[in-house]
């Protein structure tokens, strides 16, 4: 069934023409994830739907009972309420609310389902004030209003940003199952890929619809622009035929010659089709010596509470490094210290004299508005050095989508995605040999992540990043540092996907593990019941040595670990004799060879732990 349709909507900001004769519709179990580049029109096909913006040529219909909960890009608030407050009262004015009177009558069941989903949003005290909150903090209390509300449609713009992972999973899991239909706006492919099972494009004014997940959509669009394409070099031909033949001399008049003049002009006015522009980012790097940043033991806390405690790591000229954790766990606290905003409580960091290092902050905060979008770069360098050269900071801005237009504008008129999109790029012109970027998928375009996960693939320097974005972690780095309860800091060799995957399959192996222990416990307290008082009276019970529900497991399949991990480590070696001379096969094969065998020396010291239990349990 429809839930709501819109037919020839057109919206134009200032001199920018947003949307331009497009037809929209929401059918009932629709899941859809609206993309495009930042400032063409996402967030305002939202705010049309939801009733913000009214001044639009076209029409829409919604159904008579049909009720729209909306996530907008920037909510606003009522600072004096209390957290818990503001999440009920949204929920009992939600205009048009079919159980608005049901609301009235069981407030305090609403209470209980607001506590209930800001406690997994993150949220302990709820009685703070809402003015007393972070931007992002605000965000997920809104979200939370969002998603208590019984709604038809659900409109989320950016529901992932200030997100982290877990809270993330979870999301995607709700939305997946959830009853009503979802219109969205995310940057975070997975999030796109599992939840959605319609993609709409904007462009150009323009919507494109594909029916299917994101996956299914880049197929999709790149047969669309084959197509396109293909058709136009056809026409391309014709058009040289027909202006051969005009160039000739041909006159009109007969009726054939002006079928031909006719057909000409058609084809030379036919609207060409133009491949969407994207972001070029080819500066480069600055040299880094031997010497790069040495993290010697060291532990910050802010109170009693201990946020990182007696790490010690020390970057390799190419690391490529995630850092995970839930927010407020450290993850920025850890990037001030290595940048030297802040000082460690204890323990030292040692910084190479060749290190020159960036932070693309979550918060572009020291931007300023009143300054023009040229003279911002220009505030950095006039010119760039670039892998082609030397380019001018007006040419830098076109390579990343400032043409001269937009160039002298103020900032404050620049979308928060384009703001965004130019913080990078000053960024960016200083060269780092160390690039760290906190958060850097929160109001960038899918666009522009896509050229600059390219561009970090051929990036050489160290590259730290803090994300909540699986995609762009799987993307870019080959190792997490994952925090954990007590302020330790962990490593983990291996991508985002490979480290929930194992994070996964050990808590599926702790609960099942938990329930076998706890059935043998409760077994062994009966047994001892019956017997209790010989055993008691005589004091001679003896504790008796046996292996865990996960042990036995373990211990039955251990050795072929152990075989597995020796067979891969011999054709490591074979490949990299084989490689001697490739320096980037070499270095990846390296490092698998060190993952490798780091892995067999932990199987080999558990095998031993439990060859050890096993001769005590069988006496």
């Amino acid at each position: 069934m429809n839930l709501l349709s819109m037919n020839g909507i057109s919206l134009s900001h200032t001199d920018k023409v947003l949307l331009e004769n497009v037809s929209f519709g929401v059918d009932e179990g629709d899941k859809i994830g609206i993309i495009g580049i930042n400032g063409s029109g996402k967030s305002s096909l939202l705010r049309i739907i939801a009733g913000e913006i009214k001044h639009y040529e076209g029409d829409m219909v919604k159904g008579n009972n049909v009720v729209i909960s909306y996530l907008p890009q920037d909510p606003v608030f009522d600072k004096d309420q209390t957290l818990h407050d503001y999440v009920v009262t949204e929920n009992q004015k939600s205009e048009g609310s079919r159980d608005e009177y049901e609301i009235e009558e069981n407030r305090s069941q609403l209470e209980v389902e607001a506590a209930k989903i800001l406690h997994r949003l993150g949220f302990e005290d709820q009685t703070v004030r809402v003015g007393t909150l972070s931007g992002g903090q605000k965000k997920k209390a809104a979200l939370a209003a969002c998603l208590l509300r019984k709604a038809d449609i659900l409109l989320l713009d950016e529901p992932t940003n200030h997100l982290d992972n877990a809270m993330n999973e979870w999301l995607q899991d709700y939305l997946s199952s959830y009853k009503g239909a979802l219109v969205m706006v995310t940057h975070d492919r997975y999030f796109l890929d599992l939840t959605c099972n319609r993609i709409v494009e904007v462009e150009g004014g323009a919507l494109y619809s594909y029916d299917c997940n994101y996956e299914g959509y880049l197929q999709l669009k790149q047969q669309r622009l084959d197509m396109a394409l293909s058709t136009q070099d056809k026409h391309a031909n014709i058009l040289r035929k027909e202006l051969a033949w005009m160039q000739r001399g041909a006159r009109a008049r007969s009726t054939k010659q002006k079928a031909h003049i006719g057909r000409f002009e058609a084809l030379r006015d036919e609207e060409k089709l133009e491949l969407t522009k994207s972001v070029e980012i080819n500066a480069v790097s600055s040299r880094l010596g031997k010497k790069t940043i040495e993290i010697n033991a060291i532990s910050k806390a802010y109170g009693d509470r201990e946020l990182i405690k007696d790490f010690t790591y020390t970057f390799t000229r190419d690391d490529k490094i995630g850092i995970l954790g839930p927010n407020g766990c450290g993850k920025t606290t850890l990037i001030n210290m290595i940048s030297g905003k802040l000082r460690p409580d204890s323990g030292y960091i040692e910084t190479g004299d060749t290190v020159v290092l960036s932070v693309y902050e979550q918060h572009s905060d020291s931007m300023n508005d009143e300054m023009r979008v040229i003279d911002y770069v220009r505030d950095k360098a006039e010119y760039i050095r670039t892998e082609d050269g030397y380019i001018s900071a007006s040419q830098m801005c076109e390579r990343f989508l400032f043409d001269g237009t937009l160039q002298y504008q103020k900032i404050a008129k620049l979308s928060g995605g384009e703001k965004r999109r130019l913080y990078l790029c000053r960024i960016l012109m200083e060269a780092p040999n160390v690039l760290i970027l906190d958060e850097p998928t929160n109001d960038l375009d899918i666009s522009t992540l896509q050229i600059l996960e390219d561009y970090l693939d051929s990036y050489k320097g160290i590259l730290i990043v803090i994300s909540h974005d699986r995609y762009f972690l799987d993307r870019t780095v080959r190792r997490m540092l994952t925090f954990n309860p007590g302020g330790e800091v962990r490593l983990f060799n291996g991508s985002y996907t490979d480290y929930y995957t194992e994070r996964r399959e050990n808590e599926a192996l702790s609960e099942r593990g938990a329930i076998a222990v706890g059935s043998s416990k409760t077994s062994d307290t009966a047994a001892a019941g019956e017997s209790g008082k010989d055993k008691r009276g005589n004091g001679d019970q003896k504790h008796r040595v046996k292996f865990s529900y996960n042990e036995a497991r373990e211990y039955e399949t251990i050795e072929d670990d152990i075989a597995a991990a020796e067979a891969k480590g011999a054709r490591l070696e074979k490949e990299i004799a084989e490689n001697a001379s490739d320096y980037g096969k070499l270095r990846q094969l390296t490092e698998q060879k060190e993952a490798n065998d780091e892995k067999l020396e932990k199987l080999m010291e558990r095998y031993f732990y439990l060859e050890e239990k096993a001769a005590m349990i069988n006496g």
